[in-house]
C-alpha cells in the first residue's frame, strides 16, 4: 500500500505577510532597545552633571487646566569697578601673623573681631547681624580700671531687636597668673573665659557660652567662617615684616558664615556672609592721640562686600575738622567675595547726626555721609591712579539704626557702640565701556568707640 504524503504549500502572497509579521516584530523589539538605551545612558550623564535637564515651568490657570510653557530666567549682570593692583605681600597672612602679638612689650592692645549678616533665604534669622570681639586693651585705654580685657558680643535684628553687651575684667601682667583673655600661636587661639575662637586660615569657629554680657538673656553662639579668598593688610607700618609691625591690621572679606544662634533657650539656625578682622598697635598710641574711631563691614544686596575704617585723632574738635585730611582712612570694596580688591584711600566720612548725650560733652555718631572721590584732592587723584589703579568713586549714607552700648565714665570717658548700619549710595567709573553708576544698598555692622574727652 502506497502512502501518499501531502505537503501544502502556501500561496505566494501568504509567505509574503509571515515575513512582514517577523519583520515588524522585530523592528519593535529593536525600537524598545533602543528606547532603554538612550533613557539609561541619559540618566547617567545626568547623575554624572555631563548633561543638565531643563525641566518646564508649569502653570494652571483659573480654569483648572495646565499651561505648560517654558520660561527662561534672566540674567542680569551687574558692572564691576576696575580692580586695584594689590601687591601679592599685602594678602599674605601666615598662621604666626594670626596669632597672639601683646605678649610682646611693644605691643599694648590687639583685637580679633568676627562680624556677619545672615542675608541666605535659609537664614531663621534673615537679616539679622551678629559681632563678636576678643580684644586685649592696654592697660592706659580705661584709665582706673585694673579690668582692660573685653568680650563685645552683639545680635541685632532686622526690627530693632537688640541683645548682648560689652564684659571686661582683670588682666595680670604678673608672670604667676594670666588674664581673663588667654591667647597662643600659631593661628588663632583666644578665649574669654567659656567663650573662644580657634582656627586658622581660611577656616574659624567662635564658640559664646555663659557669656556675662547680657544680664537680661541667655545668649549662645557656635558660627564657622570659612574664607572665600586671601587676607588684605589694610593697615601696617611695615607691612613686609608683618608680625613684626607694631601697627598693623589685616581684614579676611566675604566669608561664608553658618552655625547656630540661641537666644533665651530658642535656637536658631544661620547662614549669610562675614569678615573677620585682627589688629595691633604698640603702647606709643594713646588716647591722647587717638580720639576713636568708627569702622563699617557690610554686605550689599548686589552681592558685593564694603570694609571702611576711619580713625580720628585727639580732641574730637580738631578730628571734626580734619577728618576730609584723614591719612588713615581705608575703603575696600570687593565684588566677588575678597578674589579682588577696588581699593579707596581718600576717605571723607562726615558725622552728620549724632545720637542723645551719653556724656556732657560728648554724643556717639547716628548717621554718616561717606566719600571717597580723588578728585577731591589732587595728591590722592594721582596716588590713587599710579598706586591704586583706578578712579572709582563711592558716595552714599549710612545709618546705625539700632546698637548695643558701653560707657565707661570717670576716670576712663570711653565710650563703645556696635551697630546695626544701612548704607545707601552709588559706585561710579569710567572704563572702556563708558561711564557707569551702580546703585548700591546693604546691611551690616558698624563700630564707633570715642574718648569722651
Amino acid at each position: 500500500m502506497i502512502v501518499k504524503k501531502t505537503i501544502n504549500i502556501l500561496p505566494l502572497e501568504d509567505w509574503y505577510s509571515d515575513i512582514v509579521w517577523w519583520r515588524m516584530k522585530f523592528k519593535k523589539i529593536d525600537t524598545i532597545i533602543i528606547i532603554v538605551l538612550i533613557v539609561s545612558t541619559t540618566l547617567f550623564l545626568v547623575k554624572a552633571d555631563y548633561i543638565s535637564l531643563i525641566l518646564p515651568n508649569v502653570h494652571t490657570n483659573p480654569s483648572g487646566k495646565n499651561n505648560t510653557t517654558v520660561t527662561p530666567l534672566p540674567i542680569e549682570r551687574v558692572p564691576a569697578p576696575p580692580t586695584s593692583l594689590v601687591p601679592a605681600y599685602r594678602r599674605d597672612v601666615s598662621p604666626e601673623d594670626e596669632g597672639v602679638h601683646f605678649n610682646d612689650l611693644r605691643t599694648s592692645r590687639e583685637w580679633w573681631y568676627f562680624n556677619a549678616v545672615f542675608t541666605d533665604d535659609s537664614s531663621q534669622l534673615k537679616d539679622w547681624a551678629i559681632a563678636v570681639s576678643f580684644n586685649h586693651m592696654a592697660r592706659g585705654d580705661l584709665f582706673g580700671t585694673n579690668k582692660p580685657d573685653l568680650l563685645v558680643v552683639s545680635i541685632l535684628g532686622n526690627n530693632s531687636e537688640t541683645y548682648g553687651g560689652v564684659v571686661n575684667k582683670e588682666h595680670y601682667l604678673g608672670i604667676l597668673k594670666d588674664g581673663t583673655l588667654i591667647a597662643g600661636t600659631p593661628g588663632v587661639k583666644v578665649e574669654f573665659e567659656d567663650s573662644w575662637a580657634e582656627g586658622s586660615y581660611p577656616r574659624w569657629h567662635v564658640h559664646v557660652q555663659k557669656a556675662d554680657v547680657d544680664a537680661a538673656h541667655e545668649i549662645m553662639i557656635d558660627l564657622d567662617f570659612t574664607a572665600k579668598s586671601l587676607p588684605v593688610w589694610a593697615l601696617g607700618s611695615h607691612v613686609i615684616e608683618k608680625s613684626d609691625s607694631e601697627v598693623a591690621n589685616y581684614v579676611v572679606l566675604g566669608c561664608d558664615v553658618s552655625g547656630t544662634v540661641t537666644i533665651d533657650d530658642e535656637t536658631y539656625n544661620v547662614k549669610g556672609t562675614g569678615s573677620h578682622e585682627h589688629s595691633w598697635t604698640p603702647n606709643a598710641i594713646r588716647k591722647l592721640f587717638i580720639g576713636g574711631w568708627d569702622w563699617f563691614s557690610l554686605t550689599l544686596d548686589n552681592g558685593w562686600d564694603i570694609y571702611a575704617a576711619n580713625y580720628l585723632p585727639s580732641p574730637q574738635a580738631i578730628s571734626g575738622a580734619l577728618s576730609s585730611l584723614d591719612p588713615f582712612g581705608t575703603l575696600l570694596i570687593t565684588t566677588d567675595r575678597g578674589e579682588t580688591i577696588t581699593e579707596l584711600k581718600d576717605v571723607n566720612l562726615k558725622i552728620t547726626q549724632r545720637d542723645e548725650k551719653v556724656f556732657p560733652l560728648v554724643r556717639l555718631p547716628s548717621e554718616f555721609s561717606i566719600k571717597a572721590d580723588p578728585s577731591i584732592n589732587p595728591l590722592y587723584l594721582i596716588s590713587q591712579s599710579l598706586l591704586y589703579g583706578t578712579k572709582t568713586t563711592l558716595s552714599g549714607d549710612i545709618s546705625i539704626t539700632h546698637a548695643t552700648n558701653h560707657i565707661w565714665k570717670f576716670p576712663t570717658y570711653i565710650g563703645m557702640k556696635i551697630g546695626y548700619c544701612v548704607i545707601d549710595g552709588t559706585v561710579s567709573w569710567t572704563d572702556d565701556d563708558g561711564d557707569h553708576q551702580v546703585p548700591i544698598h546693604g546691611i551690616g555692622v558698624s563700630w564707633n568707640m570715642r574718648a569722651l574727652l
